[in-house]
């Protein structure tokens, strides 16, 4: 019988998470249990006998219920853990302290590309938002002219043209909460740093007027957004020369733009886990907390999404909200949500995904107490709207779902110009204009899919590094990325089919 390690995360944990997969028989160590049963690596085992209708403990938290008698030993997952409500302590601000702020001659730099207006790019790329789903191919031909006729050769500064398309724009109310989170979205990308200059493009007649979109946003006045509709140009193939003529005009100037040295306060990173597992909450996420605390006292600003995913642990929030007012912000969009999914004949427990639960997760009250490591220890100043511009400095938390794509889109709409995205399972994803850095759980699938992973996370659960070593070396990647160096998800294409809107809306 083999001798494998496991994991108590908190003393009053009555469950451990095991390192390896583990066969009827072996002998859990350190507490000296034998399996009943055989518990997969990553799963949690029963470490003292846990009543029917119990609390199931983990981090110190309740993640579930016992919804039958389990024994010591025992494999602890979905068989035998439920939901159930259970009251929480939102202590609105009592664990907010003062940010230890490093001296601002000895804050980290980064080389980034800086805007007229004053924001900050990570990347240079010129864009073509569209307003409208019925201007998405003619954006498209777009893009594959400029290629076809090798216009970027010359301008080796310009980062590449990316074409924002997308499934909405008409046919919905046009003075309702998701009318304006897709104006905000859409609005959020064509003024996005990571874009030199933008060209937005609608079809002519739809819900989603690019004119009105102008008056209620404000029409830039500088030489980088353009605007036009297909039915004003005559047609598919006047608009595409149209467009081509533009984007001539433009590169000169975007390609002109140089990388500067600008301060690390200058940097806001979007938060993010997908494909998640049982190591999530002990390696990559806790990691990138200490990373984010790093970036904030540095000036920094870290963005926290993903509301289903914070359900069960936004007490952990609430008391680090620098005021009543914020932590209450984040309660009124749990409430919200809890009414959304009832409505919609959900469940909040909708989440964990099928691979979540492979991978140990049992409820979503565990997915979020490891999902808000994520943001660190700092306090949370400011809770948004989908979409809407973040204007804090600092950690923060944006309203989403729990859709990889679709959240990541709200926060590069909310003006983040870098992903931080954690995963144990595997995700690919990428984005356009905003590169994404992959940050793997555990070592065995970071092996197995390191062309896609940055960094391998899982080294603090082997032995080698502890988490601030991986922290301090997520935060230095971080930096790097944002200089230039380029994401494997970059080095493979990935972000041109990643535009994903939220839409709430009733589709007339």
């Amino acid at each position: 019988m083999a001798n494998l390690d496991s994991l108590q995360l908190s003393p009053k944990d009555n469950v451990a998470i095991v390192l390896g997969d583990v066969a009827k028989g072996d002998m859990i160590q350190p507490a000296s249990i034998t399996a009943r049963e055989p518990v997969p690596r990553s799963h949690k085992i029963a470490l003292v006998p846990i009543e029917a209708g119990a609390p199931v403990v983990k981090y110190g938290q309740i993640i579930g219920f016992a919804s039958d008698h389990i024994a010591p030993g025992a494999h602890v997952h979905v068989h035998n853990v439920s939901m159930g409500d259970f009251e929480r302590d939102y202590a609105f601000g009592e664990g907010a302290t003062e940010t230890v702020m490093v001296p601002e001659a000895e804050r980290a730099t980064f080389q980034g590309y800086v805007r007229e207006d004053g924001k900050v790019g990570t990347r240079n790329y010129i864009g073509i938002v569209t307003s409208v789903n019925c201007a998405a191919t003619v954006a498209l031909h777009v893009a594959k002219a400029v290629e076809k006729e090798g216009l970027l050769d010359d301008y080796p500064n310009v980062d590449g043209i990316v074409p924002i398309v997308h499934g909405a724009g008409c046919c919905i109310s046009t003075d309702d909460e998701g009318f304006r989170m897709l104006q905000r979205t859409i609005w959020g990308h064509a003024r996005h740093p990571n874009f030199a200059s933008v060209l937005m493009l609608g079809l002519g007649c739809e819900a989603n007027q690019i004119p009105f979109m102008l008056e209620t946003m404000g029409k830039p006045t500088d030489e980088t957004f353009h605007y036009t509709t297909i039915q004003e140009e005559g047609g598919t193939r006047k608009t595409v020369e149209h467009c081509l003529d533009w984007v001539k005009a433009v590169l000169p100037r975007a390609n002109a733009m140089q990388r500067q040295t600008v301060p690390a306060s200058e940097l806001t990173v979007a938060l993010q886990c997908g494909g998640s597992d049982g190591y999530s909450g002990l390696t990559a996420n806790p990691a990138l907390g200490i990373a984010v605390d790093t970036l904030v006292r540095h000036g920094g600003s870290g963005v926290l999404a993903e509301t289903p995913e914070v359900y069960g642990a936004e007490h952990l929030l609430t008391r680090r909200a620098v005021s009543r007012e914020v932590g209450e912000k984040l309660i009124e969009r749990i409430h919200w949500w809890e009414e959304y999914a009832a409505k919609n004949n959900g469940s909040m427990n909708n989440n964990p995904t099928p691979g979540n639960k492979a991978g140990g997760l049992t409820t979503i009250l565990e997915k979020s107490l490891g999902a808000v490591a994520k943001g660190g220890s700092t306090n949370l100043v400011g809770v948004y709207k989908y979409g809407e511009p973040i204007t804090t400095k600092g950690f923060a938390f944006m309203d989403s779902p729990g859709y990889d794509p679709c959240s990541i889109t709200g926060e590069v709409a909310s003006g983040c110009n870098l992903v931080a995205f954690t995963t144990g399972r595997g995700s690919c994803y990428g984005n356009k204009p905003v590169p994404s850095v992959k940050l793997a759980t555990n070592t065995q699938m970071y092996a197995h899919m390191s062309e896609d992973m940055d960094i391998n996370c899982g080294t603090c659960i082997d032995g080698t590094d502890s988490l601030e070593d991986v922290g301090e070396r997520i935060f230095r990647k971080l930096l790097a990325i944002a200089g230039g160096e380029q994401t494997l998800s970059e080095q493979l294409g990935f972000g041109d089919a990643e535009f994903v809107p939220w839409q709430i809306g009733a589709q007339m």
